[in-house]
């Protein structure tokens, strides 16, 4: 059933006769990579459950949001400096359709083993409130909901799925919230104001599920470009599109496929130190504070408190810096940054792990790498690395040899931020 290829530069656009969604689908520049679902597969699958779960029911609406990966700028997104992060074509996808009454019924194809995968609540039309509970990943749904600028809501049923990895840093948490808000401005619209959504979101995540997240990984699911990095001032949330399509260039991302317990826990501990660091500096944030400010005030740090900040105050330089590199297609030195910034992160945050570590260095000792570095919160997930279309397979390959653990790589360009989905 599908219909005609019609081609547009060097990209492939299918049109599917029965959906009004045009969609870009990436060449394939390796056999190693694990293949990114399309959108069209991922709506097409939230459909049939749809189908499955409300028998002689059909979707009416939909949406989307990226994950994302972040190529420079870690833990400086609650400090309110500077991130640089794209969209993926990894995405979350909601379909679903109001109903009478003021009754939610959700149900998710992606999740945990042992948590439910369908909630049913009341909507909090009548001055009650959502509470989190259990599921935890329908309190990101909730937290949305509460935060949601138009109310009252209609009744509504949705199917949630995403090919956005759990827990590999790449933001599988504000891919669903950001979605489900894209969702929620079909039942009832509201102002469309981008920059609002997102810090609704990022609320969302503060009140429901518990993590003291910065802006950025909301804000870029809102308002990704495609072929665009996008450099955030966290505190003005100004954005500057940063280039990011020459096609000898690729981004591979490798998920090591470990989470530690920690975490959750060691990123608010993590917050709790710069704000103790800023607070002896006499600063609003950590973003006001220079090296210099840091090291007069050398004596009143301990150990820890001191190296935190410095990574802080170090990053932002780096990725004020690497924006400007990545202009200019200097990937050497971009990729120098990356390197900086991971070495940082292990010795000075201390957010990586062995893992991490492993596969930041196996990915450098291959001849057209750029630059690796951790990405995320840290202890686990995943690495970024920028390098040579021509040599990916060749740089997977390696890192199977080094690594003593099972990878998965997905290779990836800038991608759009969140949108509507019109079904036929």
């Amino acid at each position: 059933m599908r219909g005609p290829i019609v081609s547009y530069g060097t990209d492939r656009v299918t049109r599917f006769p029965f959906f009004k969604i045009f969609i870009t689908v990436q060449s394939n520049l390796s056999t190693m990579a694990s293949q990114i679902p399309s959108l069209v597969e991922l709506v097409l699958e939230a459909s049939s459950l749809y189908k499955q779960t409300f028998p002689g029911e059909t979707p009416q609406i939909a949406a989307c949001a990226p994950g994302r990966v972040n190529l420079i700028g870690e833990h400086t997104d609650y400090n309110q400096g500077y991130v640089l992060p794209m969209a993926l074509p990894l995405v979350t996808v909601v379909v679903g359709s109001p109903s009478p009454g003021d009754d939610a019924i959700i149900v998710t194809a992606t999740g945990h083993a042992d948590e439910p995968r369908r909630v049913n609540f009341s909507l909090p039309n009548k001055g009650s409130t959502l509470s989190p509970g259990v599921p935890y990943w329908a309190n990101y749904v909730k937290g949305v909901i509460h935060h949601y600028r138009a109310q009252p809501l209609p009744g509504f049923k949705a199917v949630v799925v995403s090919s956005v990895p759990l827990g590999g840093g790449l933001s599988s948490s504000a891919s669903l919230e950001v979605a489900f808000y894209t969702f929620l401005q079909q039942l009832r619209p509201d102002d469309g104001d981008k920059i609002l959504k997102a810090v609704a979101c990022q609320q969302a995540e503060h009140t429901h599920a518990g993590v003291p997240c910065g802006i950025m990984d909301q804000f870029v699911s809102v308002l990704g470009k495609e072929g665009h990095a996008l450099l955030i001032d966290c505190r003005s949330l100004e954005t500057i599109p940063v280039p990011l399509a020459d096609p000898d260039l690729v981004i591979l991302i490798t998920n090591s496929n470990v989470k530690h317990s920690l975490a959750s826990s060691e990123y608010a501990v993590r917050r709790r130190q710069c704000e103790k660091a800023a607070s002896i500096l006499g600063k609003d944030s950590l973003r006001d504070a220079t090296l210099k400010d840091l090291e007069g005030f050398r004596d009143e740090l301990d150990d820890v408190i001191y190296r935190r900040a410095r990574h802080v105050i170090e990053e932002n330089h780096r990725t004020v810096k690497a924006a400007e590199f990545l202009k200019r297609g200097a990937y050497h030195e971009f990729g120098q940054l990356m390197l900086e910034s991971h070495n940082s992160l292990r010795d000075l945050y201390e957010v990586s792990c062995k893992d991490l570590d492993c596969l930041v260095s196996a990915a450098m000792e291959v001849n057209g790498v750029f630059g690796s570095r951790m990405t995320g919160g840290g202890f686990g997930g995943c690495t970024v690395t920028l390098l040579k279309a021509h040599v990916i397979d060749r740089t997977i390959q390696h890192i199977q040899e080094r690594y003593h653990g099972t990878p998965t790589f997905f290779v990836t360009t800038p991608s759009e931020g969140a949108r509507d989905l019109q079904l036929s």
